[in-house]
């Protein structure tokens, strides 16, 4: 086998990669399958170790749950003071970031990598905390459990019946410098738990009957197992990538199968999954396409197809090589990926000839690292097998040939008026050139063809007697030998090189077209830029037309964007695509029969649209290399979709926080110069009433209505005060324990002047406990809520009001028996200036139940408003149920 030379451009990329990895920090994870195998007692064990060594370790933050003898191991070691963040009120705990980067340690400790940092820090999660670390030079070392990989997420979840919300993306832990799988029997850690070592005895027992079942911690404990081995693997092929390690290592069994265009293929292909089944190991499925392959009859080439779409659907990864030796091309693929095993079909010819060498004996001869096992395929079709591949042979194709023995002729008729003037030796070399030509214009046969043709030409026409196929000289026997052999050797090199050379222009090609389909996207800031994109560059690639479906909020796709000819699209089949994330249509297993394939455009966080696809050759479709093109094609186009829609959220919260800050602004000034105005207003009508003499008539009754306008406009101005106070969050709650019946008492005395005729019925159950709250507060919630229905039920209704308290929580309820709430805006309703009813006669400007929400948002808790089955509005406070503290009885 011919060396293989580094590529250079492979070689330049490792060193930048490698100079880029030297100035970012280490990380270092310890992973476990679930939380008590000793993650952070190993991290700290093994810091005291690099402490000895006198490496500057810092404890960032450790979580030790109470465990002495973890908390016995950060002795000794300095330890990063927390920042305290302050979160609705309350006061918390946090890593502190930038006093890490401050302080610029060797080595940082960051326990727990899947932890959501408290809002308003830097960074949502403590694994962008630990990026920004790294990218500073510091190295980290970090825990993890195996129920945090984002990938394994929903499997746990199944196994379990627990979903785990704080997640860590794969690529974090893929691309970590090294992985510590912290291991620890089932038996044995449930004895932890028993003792009391994972948790407290009572959360223990609890934890026993459902996340720590022994079952669940085996399949953990696999999961754990299995994904430490899987990243092993990734860095074993990339250190023999980078090392040109050639030999393969049987660390892991890997099947290869070998795809020819014979009609018993299909058989290898479910061998080879059966025995991969057998083994539980990963598998491969190539074609190689020679030269003598490219002109392969169309059903040949579409059951080579039809092959390897068997293959991929029964879990092969699929690839079609290029290359002039079968073998040759099959030992590089599978020394590149580590596979250590090829099957191929077997044949039944027991003996080789000289010029014929089956491919299980190449591989044998130039692959000793390599198991070969073959198949048995149908008698009836082994002479077919892809074993005989190995000698290629093109099909003498009529056009070609008859091209060829032109060339023939019109180079014999050139050398003619030369042959007194050039020696035989020149005009043999002229033949070996019109040779060559035809290897390079017209392929191996034709160049084949032309040899046979020279060595005959210039043996009639150039060696005497001349005319005549007689030879005077014997030593012209060898001289026709030579002449033959070298044209051969020359027409084939120069064939394959051509070959090669198409090949790796189609390669660049493709490349071409999809840097510059790139950086278009790149540019675009319309979808309807990305549609037209996308439509070139498929009409230039595949020669299809094409439609982009771009899904709405309400994961609806909306009408299709088309640029040029229009494809056949089925809004239905586009809409499965698009909820199943699927494909669908031409050459998949939904609704194969469709003349368009459709294809999901996933983007990292969600599905963005589908495309459609109509090529007007749909055997392109199928083609693995093409499909691979398309499906980067719809890649590159959903991320774009994606980047769009992220850019316009960008844009519209900008506007809306200045919107917002200067409306809160002017709120906050308003409510201000008002309040003080407002007062000495209110004021002044009521020392009116009190003058002496008193009013009469007419005076009387303006300054009343003068008064009620003032008190109402007076409400006003708190109302918006208020909202500005506990936006800002300048106010300060003033929590005492207290009864929900005296709160609500003092909000329906209050209410008194407004309820007029709408009777209250309140039902309060008996055991609502004492809770801890701002009684002015949810007072004033209280009345803005009795308020709003007052304001918008007709008069003689009720109004309910009740209070009831649950395991977790305490809920208080006002409902009425109005109109209810507008479909669809009952969460938009809490919003400022937002009212149900746009009447002018009711009151308000729409910032009651925005204060009322402030409010519960304030306490920890949440308030939500559904209409009623039975007719009205129906709003309920959800307030944290606390433990009151125990009144100790008097000695009296």
């Amino acid at each position: 086998m011919a060396e293989q030379r580094p590529d250079p451009d492979q070689l330049l990329a490792q060193i930048r990669e490698e100079e880029a990895q030297a100035k970012r920090g280490r990380l270092k994870i310890f992973f476990g399958a679930s939380a008590g195998v000793g993650k952070t007692y190993a991290m700290l064990a093994a810091a005291q170790t690099a402490k000895l060594q006198n490496v500057d370790v810092l404890i960032g933050v450790v979580e030790t749950h109470g465990r002495a003898e973890t908390q016995a191991l950060t002795s000794g070691l300095e330890q990063l003071p927390l920042k305290q963040v302050v979160d609705k009120h309350r006061t918390l705990t946090e890593f502190d970031l930038d006093a890490a980067l401050a302080r610029r340690p060797g080595l940082i400790l960051i326990d727990e990598l899947a932890h959501s940092n408290i809002t308003g820090s830097r960074h949502p999660k403590r694994w962008q905390d630990v990026e920004e670390l790294l990218g500073a030079g510091i190295d980290v070392w970090s825990t993890m459990n195996v129920q945090h990989l984002e990938s394994l997420n929903d499997i746990v979840g199944g196994i379990t019946g627990i979903k785990v919300w704080e997640t860590v993306p794969d690529h974090v832990f893929d691309t970590a410098d090294e992985v510590v799988i912290v291991d620890l029997p089932p038996d044995d850690l449930l004895q932890r738990l028993k003792e009391g070592k994972v948790y407290l005895v009572q959360q223990a027992e609890r934890a026993v009957q459902n996340f720590f079942r022994k079952g669940n911690l085996i399949a953990l404990r696999e999961l754990a197992l299995r994904r430490t081995a899987d990243r092993v693997d990734s860095e074993m092929l990339q250190y023999r990538l980078n090392t040109s390690v050639k030999p393969v290592w049987g660390t892991r069994e890997s099947l290869l199968a070998c795809i020819g265009p014979h009609e018993h293929a299909d058989k290898t292909v479910r061998s080879t999954a059966r025995l991969a089944a057998q083994l539980n190991v990963p598998w491969h499925a190539v074609y190689v396409e020679t030269p003598a392959l490219q002109r392969l009859p169309e059903a040949k080439r579409r059951r080579v197809l039809a092959t390897l779409k068997l293959a991929e659907n029964m879990g092969a990864q699929i690839s079609t090589l290029a290359g002039q030796d079968i073998a040759e091309v099959l030992i590089k693929y599978a020394r590149q990926h580590n596979l250590s095993k090829i099957v191929l079909g077997r044949d039944d010819r027991l003996r080789r000839r000289f010029w014929h060498w089956a491919i299980a004996d190449r591989i044998g001869a130039l692959g000793a690292d390599l198991d070969v096992i073959q198949v048995s395929l149908p008698a009836s079709r082994r002479a077919q097998t892809e074993t005989r591949l190995a000698v290629p042979h093109s099909p003498l194709v009529l056009q070609p040939c008859l091209w060829s023995v032109a060339l023939c002729i019109l180079t014999t008729l050139a050398a003619m008026p030369l042959a007194q003037i050039l020696e035989q030796a020149n005009i043999v070399m002229i033949f070996l050139l019109a040779v060559v030509a035809a290897a390079v214009r017209f392929g191996r046969g034709p160049a084949v063809l032309a040899a046979f043709l020279s060595v005959a030409s210039f043996d009639f026409f150039f060696v005497s007697p001349r005319y005549s196929f007689a030879i005077a000289d014997v030593q012209y026997l060898v001289t026709f030998c030579v002449m033959l052999v070298v044209a051969l050797v020359i027409g084939q090199m120069t064939a394959g090189l051509t070959y090669q050379a198409r090949v790796a222009q189609r390669r660049e090609d493709r490349m071409r077209a999809l840097y510059e389909m790139s950086r278009l996207l790149s540019a675009a800031l319309m979808t309807e830029q990305v549609a037209e994109i996308g439509a070139r560059f498929l009409a230039a690639e595949f020669g299809a037309r094409s439609a982009l479906l771009v899904a709405d909020d309400d994961n609806k796709l909306q009408a299709p964007m088309i640029i040029g000819d229009p494809p056949q699209v089925d809004i239905a089949i586009a809409q499965w695509s698009y909820d199943k994330t699927e494909p669908a249509g031409y050459g998949t297993d939904t609704l194969p029969s469709s003349a368009t394939l459709y294809l999901p455009l996933s983007a990292p966080m969600r599905v963005r649209g589908v495309l459609a696809v109509q090529p007007r050759d749909a055997s392109r479709l199928v083609v693995p290399e093409q499909r691979r093109l398309l499906d980067t094609c719809s890649s590159l186009l959903a991320i774009s979709l994606e980047r769009i829609h992220y850019v316009n959220v960008a844009q519209d919260t900008t506007v809306q926080m200045e919107s917002e800050r200067l409306r809160n602004s002017l709120l906050a000034a308003i409510s201000h110069d008002l309040r003080t105005p407002l007062s000495v207003l209110v004021g002044l009508t009521a020392d009116l009433k009190q003058t002496s003499p008193p009013l009469s008539g007419d005076a009387a009754r303006i300054a009343s209505a003068v008064g009620e306008s003032a008190l109402h406009m007076n409400t006003l101005v708190n109302n918006l005060l208020d909202m500005a106070h506990l936006e800002s969050g300048k106010l300060a709650l003033n929590r005492q324990w207290q009864p929900i019946k005296d709160v609500l008492g003092s909000a329906l005395k209050a209410l008194q002047p407004i309820l007029g005729n709408h009777p209250v019925q309140v039902a309060l159950d008996d055991d609502i406990p004492a809770v801890r709250i701002d009684g002015a507060l949810i007072e004033r919630l209280l009345i803005n809520l009795i308020e709003n229905a007052v304001n918008y039920t007709p008069p003689q209704t009720p109004i309910h009001v009740g209070a009831r308290t649950t395991s977790e929580t305490i809920e208080l309820w006002v409902a009425d028996d109005g109109p209810g709430l507008p479909r669809g805006h009952e969460e938009t309703i809490f919003s400022k200036f937002v009212r149900g009813k746009k009447e002018n006669s009711i009151p308000g400007v729409g910032l009651g139940l925005a204060i009322c929400k402030a409010i519960a948002q304030a306490h920890g808790g949440t308030i939500l408003g559904v209409t009623r089955p039975e007719g009205g509005a129906r709003f309920t406070l959800r307030l944290p149920r606390e433990e009151p503290p125990l009144i100790e009885p008097s000695a009296d």
